[in-house]
């Protein structure tokens, strides 16, 4: 462990990620155990950086750097944060460590691009580190993913890259699946606005909708066809576009329990639509996967074609004549 009295300065990154497969609802809701598997794609440009600095009591507060965005984060969710910090050091046998906390991501948070999962699973991986830990060992890896699960569910995701699939405790790399090299991931912000309804509220609500019987059985076998079509993607272009389909329906399926909750409660607006219809219109040998976590934003994953870079300005000209104030941001670094 740490000697909390040194002063030294640890810092952690990890990255977002997005689900193709959705994560909606919780068999558990202690340690958030998924009521379905999900499959993620990692968004290595998309970063929290947390800092810890030991301390003799844990607080929090906003980490300023060039280029980051300071959160705001309520009490509750100082709480939340400091108390998943605690639970970390306790869980790898630093019962006595604390810490100064300081966090910012790299993008904008709050709005459905997965700051909390990129921020639970840097807040881990640095706990780790002041612990003694090395989380670029595998079986340490798979250990804090576990345990990074227990704050927010989809960090678990964050700690694997390019794929990760998540079933019950922890996620796990995915192999066989298109490299980073092959794909260009981006997402089209069209409000930056803290959403009304938090994911963990959604999780909550979505078991009030008459569509979520089945959806665990829906989800499972688009999950296993998905896999399949991303595998033979590579060589195959009709089995990219097979995975497009699936991940499109997967993405609806999702909002359609959020509309349909008691009561019902919706991210879309405007410039949501605006940006869909235009993907939708995609003229290409493949199309995009297209998909929209708990938040107003769409992402799409390309193949990255020979004209790729020309047609996504196209595209990004198009929509902001159309989207006021509208960002393009790229999920990928490689």
């Amino acid at each position: 462990m740490m000697d909390t009295n040194s002063g030294s300065l640890i810092e952690a990154r990890a990255p977002s990620n997005i689900a193709l497969i959705k994560y909606m609802g919780k068999s558990e809701t202690t340690g958030n155990r998924p009521a379905n598997a999900s499959l993620s794609l990692t968004l290595t440009a998309l970063e929290t950086c947390v800092e810890v600095r030991p301390a003799a009591t844990w607080s929090w507060s906003p980490l300023q750097r060039e280029g980051f965005f300071p959160p705001e984060l309520s009490e509750a969710g100082r709480t939340r944060f400091v108390a998943h910090a605690e639970r970390v050091a306790n869980a790898l046998g630093s019962q006595h460590f604390r810490a100064e906390i300081r966090s910012a991501n790299n993008f904008p948070p709050d709005c459905g691009l997965a700051s909390s999962a990129s921020s639970f699973a840097a807040l881990t991986l640095a706990i780790a580190k002041a612990c003694g830990r090395d989380p670029e060992s595998a079986s340490d890896r798979r250990l804090l993913s576990k345990l990074s699960q227990q704050g927010s569910g989809s960090s678990c995701r964050s700690l694997f890259s390019p794929w990760a699939i998540w079933r019950e405790e922890g996620a796990e790399s995915v192999e066989g699946l298109p490299s980073l090299e092959q794909m260009e991931h981006v997402v089209f912000v069209v409000s930056g606005d803290r959403k009304a309804v938090s994911s963990s509220e959604a999780h909550r609500r979505v078991v009030t909708s008459e569509l979520f019987s089945g959806r665990i059985e829906r989800a499972g076998r688009r999950l296993d066809e998905l896999l399949q079509t991303l595998r033979r993607s590579t060589t195959d272009v009709a089995a990219w576009n097979q995975a497009a389909d699936l991940v499109w329906a997967e993405s609806w399926d999702m909002h359609a329990l959020f509309e349909t909750s008691r009561p019902p409660f919706g991210y879309f607006v405007p410039g949501s639509v605006s940006v869909l219809s235009e993907l939708r219109h995609w003229v290409g040998v493949r199309q995009p996967l297209v998909t929209m976590d708990a938040g107003p934003n769409v992402h799409a994953v390309f193949w990255r074609e020979s004209d790729l870079q020309a047609r996504l300005q196209q595209l990004t000209q198009s929509l902001e004549s159309k989207v006021p104030g509208i960002q393009v941001i790229r999920g990928l670094r490689r």
